[in-house]
């Protein structure tokens, strides 16, 4: 989990609510602050009634159950999609939207806010790979004919791309303001100097302290969603594409730094789903971190550097 440190400064607001399948936390300082962070709460929970898998009248539910081919869509439910598109192409296939199926096989049929434990499997650790058969890229968003077309029965999950994708959104509504943050469940967006903690996943306390000025960090677990199976075994969400199966790749976390949320969200799941060696690979850039199954933490190009 990352998670905002507030030393607070007149006028400030933070409200933590509950929506996306997480908490949400909203931190905003400067005149307006209380107004801005009202409008923002509201926008996060529409968007959570609108595009959530868990609430059966959503659009995203509806588009899901749709039978035709090509269905109208909103301009929100487009953006999303889109976002979960972009984030497919830039992992290469492996943050794949069309996996909803197999999430619900796997026993993720529930929005699950509280983890089952830790779980660290005695299975030997392996990257994960891409389905072949890259469903997502049979699903095309059309903004002029304000539609979305894809194969009948191809159902959508926007969880972890929506979060990135709504916190960018309010995040363009604060861009005024002295300082603000916008925390979905760990997925932040930052503006002004903010302190950033990144919890280790093994004991209480820090694995990270960060000093960011702006910009975004978001965390990657598999100990953050993990439920009991019918089988009495743990499970979580981060899934291997080609297996349909929880991924095991020898990570419990991983944490990136990117300009946007959608964006550090994505690298930090590509990341955690390739295991060290291309965690290493995917993070240097931008920065980021890594533990490993033993609770051993490292840090990653510019995040080393900022890691206190």
């Amino acid at each position: 989990m990352t998670r905002v440190i507030v030393k607070l400064a007149a006028p400030t607001v933070d409200e933590t609510f509950a929506a996306l399948g997480t908490d949400v936390r909203l931190i905003v300082t400067g005149r307006g602050a209380g107004a801005a962070v009202a409008r923002a709460r509201a926008e996060i929970l529409a968007y959570h009634a609108r595009l959530s898998r868990f609430e059966p009248a959503s659009e995203l539910c509806a588009l899901n159950r749709d039978p035709r081919t090509t269905v109208t869509a909103s301009a929100l439910l487009r953006g999303a999609v889109r976002a979960g598109l972009w984030a497919a192409r830039e992992s290469g296939g492996l943050v794949d939207p069309c996996l909803l199926d197999a999430l619900e096989t796997a026993g993720y049929v529930r929005s699950h806010e509280r983890s089952a434990g830790v779980s660290v499997p005695s299975a030997r650790p392996a990257p994960a790979t891409p389905h072949p058969a890259a469903r997502w890229t049979d699903v095309h968003v059309d903004d002029a004919a304000g539609t979305i077309t894809r194969p009948p029965g191809l159902r959508l999950d926007l969880g972890g791309s929506g979060k990135g994708h709504a916190a960018d959104l309010v995040a363009r509504r604060l861009a005024g303001f002295a300082a603000w943050a916008v925390d979905c469940g760990g997925d932040l967006r930052l503006g002004g100097r903010r302190e950033v903690e990144i919890a280790h996943p093994l004991r209480d306390g820090a694995a990270a302290r960060l000093a960011l000025d702006a910009g975004a960090v978001a965390t990657s677990s598999v100990v953050a969603r993990v439920w009991i199976t019918a089988g009495g075994r743990r499970a979580h969400h981060l899934l291997d594409p080609s297996t349909g199966r929880s991924a095991w790749t020898g990570l419990l976390t991983a944490t990136a730094l990117a300009p946007t949320t959608l964006h550090a969200e994505t690298l930090a799941k590509v990341a955690l789903l390739r295991g060290p060696r291309g965690a290493r690979e995917v993070l240097r850039h931008h920065g980021g971190l890594i533990v490993h199954a033993d609770g051993r933490v490292e840090a990653i190009g510019s995040l080393s550097e900022l890691a206190a």
